[in-house]
């Protein structure tokens, strides 16, 4: 297992990366098999230490977890206790995922981009997109089943997630409804 630990204009000396894979390795060893590598990225905001931490499964899922607190170990015990109720949450489905999967989870590249907001209405322009391209990137889109995909989103803790469903190769969205339940869109069913 790859590790990779960081900090965003932060000396992480030899002792926090020590305390770092000794503990996020005793969780991943517990619920998650075969880890192949986890980013954990430590930052200040304000007075508060963030650390996030991001790692990939062997299986192609990816979990993450972040966590905010006024000293630099606690950020990362808060990060770590959220990456083991996560992991514990998911570790049946997880095991028999990995059971049934015997290649990873293939991606596909597709485009993202980010707009800017208009506070101005204009119905001149109707339907069109009427905000301009901040930023334009690649994101790779994950073939999966709908309760992996539920899984995936859970476990990066996302409001939604773009998928493509494995069963029949089309895009399909699950999202988490404000009622607290999944909803999942299927263009195909549609008539």
């Amino acid at each position: 297992m790859r590790y990779q630990i960081t900090g965003k204009q932060i000396d992480v000396g030899n002792a926090l990366q020590t305390h770092v894979e000794t503990e996020l390795g005793s969780i991943l060893d517990k619920y998650a098999g075969r880890p192949t590598d986890a980013n954990i990225v430590f930052s200040k905001s304000g007075h508060e230490y963030v650390c996030e931490a991001v790692v990939h499964l062997s299986t192609g899922l990816t979990a993450q977890a972040k966590s905010h607190a006024t000293e630099i170990y606690a950020a990362f015990d808060g990060c770590s206790e959220k990456m083991d109720k996560q992991l514990r949450r998911y570790k049946r489905r997880l095991k028999d995922h990995h059971k049934e999967r015997v290649e990873p989870v293939e991606l596909s590249d597709a485009g993202s981009y980010i707009l800017a907001s208009t506070d101005e209405s204009d119905d001149a322009q109707g339907d069109a997109v009427s905000g301009m391209i901040v930023a334009e990137m690649e994101m790779k889109i994950q073939s999966l089943s709908v309760g992996e995909a539920v899984m995936q989103m859970e476990l990066a803790d996302k409001p939604m997630l773009v998928f493509r469903n494995e069963k029949h190769n089309g895009i399909n969205v699950v999202f988490r409804r404000e009622d607290g339940n999944i909803g999942w869109v299927d263009p195909r069913t549609m008539g």
